[in-house]
């Protein structure tokens, strides 16, 4: 498992690791009026999935707010941010942040995305920061599970990431 850290403490990450070159596993997660999404439902399109905590964080909201602006830029890729905020409250965010570029999902649930992508965070039950691309034929094309929860992922590298995948 990728070894992760919380405000420079190490957290033990749940389920399994992602790498280049897997099949994406599936996962079910909810939409902000709480109908079921998973991945077959963005079959045939380029997936780039960022993951965060919590939108009412500060890096996750600048997250957030920079895959929403880059989204309206890539041609047949959905961009989807999942954490485990509940719906309402994503939905609030959303609102309030002007989100329409992103799908924001939650995992609140089972935590079944946590689960599948190893990104669960045992001592918070919480997502640890990551992003992942899936190709149309759901194959994970990059991966990267930010080492330390509370710093920003490699826009650029996973932007030309999402733009390289077909």
């Amino acid at each position: 498992m990728a070894n992760v850290t919380f405000k420079g403490n190490p957290v033990t990450l749940v389920g399994n690791e992602v790498n280049v070159g897997d099949k994406a596993p599936d996962f079910t997660v909810l939409d902000q009026n709480l109908q079921e999404v998973t991945l077959a439902d963005t079959k045939g399109h380029v997936r780039l999935i960022s993951v965060v905590p919590s939108l009412d964080t500060g890096v996750c909201d600048a997250q957030t707010r920079r895959f929403n602006e880059e989204a309206a830029k890539l041609d047949n890729v959905k961009v989807l941010t999942i954490s485990v905020d509940l719906p309402f409250a994503q939905k609030r965010w959303c609102g309030a942040a002007g989100i329409d570029n992103v799908q924001v999902l939650s995992d609140h649930r089972d935590v079944s995305f946590g689960q599948a992508y190893g990104v669960l965070i045992k001592e918070l039950r919480l997502l640890a920061r990551a992003v992942f691309v899936i190709d149309s034929n759901d194959t994970v094309t990059y991966v990267e599970y930010v080492p330390e929860v509370t710093n920003h992922p490699n826009y650029e590298a996973a932007i030309e990431a999402a733009k390289a995948a077909k």
